[in-house]
């Protein structure tokens, strides 16, 4: 991570020494796992413009350091993500420079910069897995959704609520609609209505929902295992599961071995395959 950018911060121990004002915590233990932490309680870890920034430099910076194979992405505070930081927007309608479109130049460059956000997240070469202490409605539910992965403390709740003040939760659908069956998503925008953790995992929003008190060991837990694989292989698998997911059957099948084959020839799918046969621990080199 840049040194030049003060709202991330990388530590090499397993504890965040942070100031204050970052945006966005982030520390990387010995195994790989980087935590990045929305550091912006106060209001409620809202996708503001710089909180956004954030984001993305810690992600691009995560996606070209080696010594990181897994990202979980974490809040401070009892929210997790309240979705768009609706002062902001609503202080950009009424600014003078912005009186002639009522705002639409600003709102275009805003969802703009939210949408590239979200989805560099499934194009990341790294897996993410959210850690969801606290409330995650809106944007803040379409980040948890964009996620690879999720789990959740039963106590969390997530909604796309935007249909109670009179704007419609578009852009978080787009995430929604690709973890949810169609009803279930429609239930959720439609009726804005919270949904618990429990209801999540059962819907496909989440992984699993854990007592608060097991949710970060539930989480690295999960990170480790994912760790201790290849990181080449991953590299292969897991753009290659987006991509498929929206082509048509046979032309799915197609990429799909395309990528095998390319993936059989890397140096972890024959170590992996000897290890196997030879019954032992494979030796990474990810590669």
């Amino acid at each position: 991570m840049s040194d030049g950018d003060m709202s991330v911060r990388r530590t090499d121990e397993a504890t965040d020494h942070a100031l204050d004002d970052e945006l966005v915590l982030a520390s990387c233990d010995a195994d790989g796992i980087l935590r990045l932490t929305l550091n912006a309680p106060g209001s409620r870890n809202a996708l503001s413009e710089a909180m956004m920034t954030a984001i993305a430099a810690a992600l691009d910076a995560a996606a070209t350091d080696d010594a990181v194979r897994v990202i979980v992405l974490a809040a401070n505070g009892p929210v997790f993500c309240a979705g768009h930081n609706l002062k902001e927007m609503t202080a950009a309608r009424t600014a003078p420079e912005n009186a002639s479109d009522r705002g639409r130049a600003y709102f275009t460059r805003v969802l703009t910069q939210c949408s590239a956000l979200m989805a560099s997240i499934p194009a990341h070469p790294k897996p993410v897995i959210a850690e969801v202490a606290g409330t995650a409605t809106a944007a803040g539910c379409q980040l948890v959704a964009s996620c690879d992965l999720a789990i959740a403390a039963e106590g969390a709740q997530f909604a796309t609520p935007g249909v109670h003040i009179g704007l419609f939760c578009s852009t978080p659908m787009v995430a929604l609609s690709r973890n949810v069956a169609a009803k279930h998503a429609m239930e959720m925008l439609l009726t804005g209505d919270p949904c618990s953790a429990r209801r999540a995992a059962e819907i496909g929003l989440i992984n699993h929902a854990v007592p608060a008190s097991e949710l970060s060991e539930a989480v690295m837990e999960m990170a480790r295992r994912i760790a201790s694989k290849s990181t080449a292989t991953v590299a292969f698998g897991k753009p290659a599961f987006y991509a498929q997911a929206e082509r048509p059957l046979g032309a799915a099948y197609e990429y799909a071995a395309a990528v095998m084959v390319d993936n059989m020839l890397a140096n972890d799918a024959e170590e992996g395959i000897a290890a196997f046969i030879e019954k032992r621990p494979p030796r990474w080199t990810d590669s």
